[in-house]
C-alpha cells in the first residue's frame, strides 16, 4: 500500500513538473511574440516617417483594414499610395506608450502616438490612441487591422 502511495506521489510530481515546463515554454513564446511585434511597430513608425512604402508593404497584410482617425477606411494599397503621395510635412514620432498582448497566433498592440506636422505654416502636434491587430502567418507576424482615434482630451497613455 505504501508503494502505491509513493507511485501516486511520484506521478503527481511528474505531472506538476510537465505542467510547469509547458507553462514556462508558453510564457517564453508569448515574450518572444511580444518582442517581435514591438520591433515591428518600431519598423512601422520609422518606415512611415521615411515614406518607405516597401518596408510598410512587408509588414502589412494584403487584406489590411485601416481605420483612419476620421473614421474612413483604407485598403493596404490606398494607405501605401497616401504615404507615397505625402508632401513630407508630417512626421510620426515614437509612441508615447505601447503594450502588446498575445493570444496564441494573434497579438494586439495598443498605444498612444504623437504626430507632428505643419498646418497653415504652424507646427501642430496631435495625439492618437491606436490599436493594431497582428497575426502570425507561417512564422511571420503581419498586421491585419489598425485603427487610430484622436485624443481630444488629456488621458493616460
Amino acid at each position: 500500500m505504501k508503494w502505491i502511495g509513493c507511485w501516486v506521489l511520484a506521478l503527481s510530481f511528474l505531472a506538476l513538473m510537465c505542467a510547469t515546463v509547458l507553462l514556462v515554454s508558453a510564457q517564453d513564446e508569448d515574450a518572444a511574440a511580444r518582442a517581435q511585434v514591438l520591433a515591428l511597430e518600431k519598423v512601422w513608425n520609422q518606415a512611415y516617417k521615411a515614406g518607405d512604402t516597401k518596408a510598410l508593404a512587408s509588414i502589412l497584410d494584403n487584406s489590411l483594414v485601416l481605420v483612419e482617425d476620421d473614421g474612413s477606411l483604407k485598403t493596404k494599397s490606398e494607405f501605401l499610395a497616401s504615404v507615397k503621395a505625402s508632401s513630407g510635412n508630417q512626421e510620426q514620432v515614437a509612441p508615447e506608450s505601447l503594450t502588446v498582448r498575445v493570444f496564441g497566433n494573434t497579438a494586439i498592440a495598443i498605444g498612444v502616438i504623437a504626430v507632428k506636422g505643419t498646418k497653415g505654416g504652424k507646427s501642430v502636434v496631435r495625439r492618437e490612441r491606436f490599436i493594431d491587430t497582428w497575426i502570425n502567418k507561417n512564422g511571420t507576424w503581419i498586421c491585419i487591422a489598425t485603427d487610430a482615434t484622436p485624443m481630444t482630451h488629456a488621458g493616460t497613455p
